[in-house]
């Protein structure tokens, strides 16, 4: 079932006794890498089929399609699985370095941290006796003292995805989805067969940016046609300007 459809009223109650509640707030939310699977798939149809499109506007052969098609799919997914773990190894590290420099600031001026956690709910709209228990019971425990901290006045995300996890997820789907547009050169080079392996390439990509598109929406809750379709244009818009790239340039190749 998708989360979008609409729950039966006795379900919702259901998730909101006192006791569900506790137990789904005490859990950390898990971590998803659906980003890191778009971000990779979308990028490994997009540079791939660029490459198919551009030789062949160029109208070189269909060895160099799938040696420079190969290539991309080596270099380029390595490279941004490389920069996906960067940067979220990236996030952590920030996280970290604020951790320390919270925890420190409290050790050191704990008046002027107490201070600042009552400034925070004071724009929150408490104010009063109520706002002076809330930055009691705030500072009363170290942990959540310094999470507060970190949420509400550097607006870091307590939990981050795991860099290698990141990295590898981004390397996969590029591969998966990448290797798609290069099928039929692969084919028709190896077994012989199709004699328009470009009509194909067209076909499995526009399949790829589709499906995509529609795999994340059944994790975000939209239509899957509209996001598949909209993930079809913006992935197809590019695949037409490698091949006009090619078609253009395609004296210097001669």
């Amino acid at each position: 079932m998708q989360n979008d459809q609409p729950l039966a009223t006795t379900d919702l109650q259901a998730g909101h006794t006192p006791a569900a509640i506790a137990a789904r707030l005490s859990r950390r939310p898990a971590q998803s890498y659906l980003r890191d699977f778009v971000y990779g798939a979308i990028d490994g149809t997009v540079t791939t089929f660029a490459v198919v499109a551009g030789v062949v506007g160029a109208d070189l052969s269909a060895s160099v399609i799938i040696v420079l098609g190969a290539a991309n799919l080596v270099a380029d997914g390595f490279s941004m699985a490389v920069s996906n773990y960067l940067g979220t190894k990236s996030q952590q590290e920030e996280l970290h370095r604020a951790r320390r420099m919270e925890e420190r600031h409290i050790d050191l001026i704990p008046d002027g941290e107490a201070d600042e956690i009552r400034e925070i709910f004071r724009q929150k709209g408490f104010d009063g006796e109520l706002l002076e228990r809330i930055v009691q019971v705030v500072t009363s425990n170290r942990q959540l003292w310094v999470e507060t901290m970190l949420t509400d006045e550097w607006g870091l995300t307590l939990t981050t995805p795991v860099p290698w996890r990141a990295g590898l997820m981004t390397f996969i789907a590029f591969v998966v989805a990448g290797l798609l547009p290069l099928l039929p050169y692969i084919v028709t080079s190896s077994v012989g067969g199709s004699q328009a392996p470009f009509a194909w390439s067209i076909t499995l990509a526009a399949l790829a940016f589709f499906g995509i598109g529609a795999i994340k929406s059944w994790f975000v809750g939209h239509s899957w046609w509209r996001s598949g379709l909209e993930t079809l244009t913006l992935g197809g818009g590019a695949a037409v300007l490698a091949y006009a790239t090619g078609a253009l340039l395609k004296s210097f190749a001669m």
